[in-house]
Formats: structure tokens, sequence, C-alpha cells
């Protein structure tokens, strides 16, 4: 492998001391960049480093898939307070060979031993979001693997090398992550494996401090060297069976050499011209489709962005989306969900009628008779294939524990499950809990147009939905999209950006809204749009990350 050490990336700063709007000399005057414009493959990522050694894969002649595990497996070295092998993903692909988009559930179980009455026989009522009780079966590198077998041209050694490299030579820390990382120590003080794997003498790495992960780079060489049975059926699983029995945990041997990732049907809705493909459960991107559908029954354009207007019928179809969300959404092998129902156009009719355009609803009900942090990139290759990929822990550093000498930090996904009985969602033996990772995928007359996502959490499908909207309403390019001034409904609170003005926070108050800032609480996004009548690729970043996207 070609060193990546020696590599400078010239990017345009994200971020200027008194900048202002009109500033830039661009048609685009307020923002941070321009597009980033290619012909023969673009990388969007939340760290250069990933975004670079991507991009060597595509210029070595790996397609969009083999760049995307590449980005994926630097981002689980370089970003690990949001993402990890040990960690679940989910990918949209659209492939020129399949000439539609395919969807993949790398997203793993819950362990043999889970159930509510192991919760309860422990006075437990709520699943904690920390420890090995909130630890699942990891499912990222099932999936990469089942992306490889299926897509894959380059060989898995050559896509792991330079996150082995980083992992073994270390990493500049960048400044976003190094101020992340910090608002962790206490969490990984908490036990030894954690503190000595992911702390320098009981702190955090600074920024621009070089960081290593060797027992880290031996797993990623392991599974180069030996493929996905690496993890599942060889030495790291035990390892890590054996740090969950060391302490409680649920997991078995069998749990990781039985367990796949999935080849799913992703769901769609027609907005304005547009089909917008997201995964369905239990994947929340459902929700986006349901936003989607209850806002196109208005004329959003001539509210004007970001009016108090605009914000409000916005926050009321989230209202409403996301209480649907929380009582429906769970593995679909285990639990039946209405998705049809839900996504449908006379749905989001009925739906439509509960907002009133003056006044916020204190609260929303399930529409439905009741049943019984993280990163994102994305692809696009010389052939057009697009890759729309997302990896995560979960939470910073996911359940906080580091699995023993793996180096392999344990997500937490498993705190998502519920344990009232009759919940849709609620934990079993080998089941899948309900996610917050959404890749999106949008084309435009039958061909791929848009591939996006916004990091986040709770963010992620209302950070979809502004970005859809900005572009397909609005006009905006792929940058403005995702840099354009965010808010979010959260917490019975509608959170605003700096950028939002006093008369627009006044107005929302007096529609009824609680208002509140929030620094942070904006996810991350990344994006590419291929021009449908130049081909050309558009790459966008945020400046709310570290990110960069990068052609050629």
């Amino acid at each position: 492998m070609t060193s990546l050490s020696g590599l400078v990336i010239l990017m345009t700063a994200t971020a200027m001391l008194g900048f202002q709007h009109g500033d830039r000399p661009a048609p685009n005057s307020g923002g941070t960049r321009s597009p980033v414009l290619a012909m023969n493959g673009m990388v969007a990522t939340s760290q250069p480093l990933a975004s670079a050694a991507a991009l060597r894969v595509l210029e070595d002649g790996g397609n969009a898939v083999d760049a995307a595990i590449t980005a994926a497996a630097v981002l689980n070295v370089v970003e690990p307070v949001m993402t990890g092998i040990g960690g679940d993903m989910f990918a949209l692909i659209y492939m020129q060979q399949d000439k539609k988009p395919v969807g993949l559930n790398g997203s793993g179980w819950a362990g043999s031993k889970a159930t509510v009455d192991f919760f309860r026989s422990r006075s437990l009522n709520d699943i904690p979001g920390t420890g090995m009780y909130s630890v699942s079966v990891p499912g990222a590198v099932a999936g990469w693997s089942k992306l490889h077998q299926k897509y894959g041209k380059l060989p898995i050694s050559r896509l792991l090398a330079p996150a082995i490299e980083y992992a073994e030579k270390g990493f500049p820390v960048s400044e976003i992550i190094a101020g992340q990382w910090q608002g962790t120590e206490e969490k990984l003080r908490q036990t030894p494996d954690a503190a000595r794997v992911l702390l320098i003498n009981g702190r955090a790495p600074r920024h621009g401090e070089i960081f290593k992960m060797p027992e880290l780079a031996r797993s990623l060489r392991a599974i180069a060297e030996q493929g996905r049975d690496a993890f599942y059926k060889g030495e790291i699983a035990r390892k890590i069976v054996e740090f969950s029995n060391k302490n409680g945990g649920m997991l078995t041997l069998s749990d990781f050499a039985e367990f796949d990732a999935q080849w799913v049907e992703p769901v769609s809705t027609n907005y304005r011209g547009y089909d917008v493909y997201e995964l369905g459960p239990q994947t929340q991107g459902m929700t986006v489709l349901q936003m989607l559908n209850i806002l196109e029954g208005y004329d959003l354009k001539s509210l004007g962005h970001n009016s108090p207007e605009y914000v409000h019928l916005m926050v009321e179809a989230k209202k409403l989306a996301y209480t649907d969300r929380d009582a429906y959404i769970a593995d679909p092998d285990k639990a039946r969900v209405p998705v049809s129902r839900l996504i449908s156009k006379e749905y989001a009719a009925e739906r439509r009628k509960l907002i009133d355009r003056d006044r916020a609803m204190p609260s929303a009900r399930p529409g439905l008779p009741e049943n019984g942090d993280t990163v994102y990139l994305t692809v696009v290759d010389k052939d057009r294939n697009a890759v729309s990929f997302i990896n995560s822990l979960f939470g910073y550093f996911g359940s906080g524990l580091v699995a023993g000498d793996t180096g392999i930090v344990l997500q937490n996904r498993g705190a998502l499950f519920r344990l009232e009985a009759r919940h849709p969602n609620v934990i079993a033996p080998r089941k899948r809990p309900f996610h917050t990772l959404i890749p999106a995928l949008v084309l435009k007359d039958g061909k791929p147009f848009f591939s996006f996502g916004v990091m986040g959490g709770d963010m992620q499908p209302q950070g979809h939905v502004q970005a859809l909207v900005n572009m397909i309403d609005f006009g905006m390019d792929v940058q403005q999209a995702g840099e354009s001034p965010r808010f979010r409904h959260a917490g019975g609170s509608v959170l605003l950006e700096s950028a939002f003005d006093g008369s627009v926070r006044s107005a929302l108050g007096g529609k009824g809204h609680h208002i509140a800032s929030a620094i942070d609480a904006w996810g991350g996004y990344q994006g590419i749009v291929i021009d449908p009548r130049s081909g050309v690729l558009m790459g966008g970043s945020d400046p709310r990350k570290d990110g960069l996207a990068i052609g050629w």
C-alpha cells in the first residue's frame, strides 16, 4: 500500500473568524465553501483522511462499494468517538448492474440471554445506556463483508490497509473529535481497558496530537487476512464473549457464529417528482417519508426559507411522524409493522388535518391502533454506482467498554430496546433493536440523483427532510442544502441554530412553541448529487464537522 503519511489535502476553511454573509465572492455569498465538482468519482465523509483514502481506492480501480468500505474502516480509527467495528452499519446502494436501489441491514441482534425477565430480575425498568447490558452483537463487519462479496472489486486486504496503517502508526486527532473525546473522559475512566486503550495517562488526546491504536490494528489485520470469520467465528468473537461473560453480559459464541447481515428492500415515496428511498423498519427511515408526505400538501417555498410559518409546519409534521415511529418501529422479523399504511399519501392527508397552522400541538398520538451518534459517508464512482453508508456505535464511545485486548469499542445499541412486554420493540433473544441509523438515496426519472445522510441520532429524519426540502423546494445546491441553518424539535422544545434571528424565535413562541438554543445538536451532513444533464458529480460536506468532499 502507498503510504498516506505524505498526502496533503488543500481545502477551503469551514469557518473563518469574522466571516459574514456577502463576504464570499460567489452566488452563494453566505456559504462557507462551494460544492466540489468532479467527473471520475466523488467521496464525502466527516474526516479528510477517510475521504482521501477512499479516493485512492477509486483511483486504483476500485468501485463505490470498495471506496465506501475503506472510508468506513478509516473512520473507525480516526473518529472512534462515533464509530467502530464494534458497532452497526446500514447502506443503500445503487449499482448499474441492478438498476434499482438495494438495502443492506448490518445491525446486530440481542444476545440469546436477552429477555425482559433478565432485566426485571435485576430490578431494572429500563435498559442502561452504558455497560454490558447495553451491548448487542456488532453487525458492521458482517455488513462490510456482505457488500464486498456481492459488489467489491479489490481485495479486502487492500481496502482495510489505510485503516490498519493509521491505527498502527497513528493519526492526528481533529478539532471537533478532540472536543467530543474530552467530553467522554469520565465515561472512559470507568473501566481499565477503555482507559488504557482510549486515554493518554487518564486524559483524552488533544487537537493535533498523534494517537495510536495498535490493538485495534491487530483486529483489523485479522479481518483483512481471514475475512468476517475472524470476527464472528474466530479469536475476536471468543474474546468479546469472554469479556461479556466476565462483565455479566448476554452474548454467546453462537450469537456471533450464527449472525449475518441482511439484504433488504428499501421503502420509498415520491416527493414533488423525486423518488426518495430510505431503509424500512427497524430503522426510522419511514419517518422521513411520512414527514415528506405530510409536507407535500403545503406550498413551502411561498412561506420563505426558515420563516416562522415554515419552521412551524416542519415541526408539526415531525411530531406526528415521530409519534408513529415510537409506537410501531421494531424488527420486522419479530413484530408486525404497518409500513405501507404509514407511508401512504392517504394516511398523510389524514394526519395533515391535525395540524393547526397558527398553533403548536401540545402532543401527538399514534395514528393507528396500538399493536401487542454515528458517521455517515457517501461515494459515487465513474460508472455512477452510488453508495449511501452509515456506521455507528450509537452513543459517544458506545457502551464505554473496550473488549479486552481487541481494541474494539462495543456499541450500546441494545439500550434502544423496550422492556414493556406488549411494545413491538420489546427486547428478545436474537432480535434487532430499533435503529436511528438511516442512509438516504434519491432518484430522478429512475436514475440516481442525490446520495446523502445526516448523522445524529434523533436528528437524522429531521435533517434528511430539511436537506431535501432545501434542495427540492428552495433550489439549493448540494453544499447549501447541508450547511443552511438547522432547527430541531426535541424534548418538547424547538431548538434553533444561532443564525435564526429574534423575530423568528418570537413568532414561533407566539404559536405556542417552547424555544431553546443548543450546540452540537444538529448532526453532520454529507451529500453527492449527480447532475442529470451533464453527469457532473457535485459533493457537499457539513462545516459542523471536520469533513471533506473530494473528487477527481
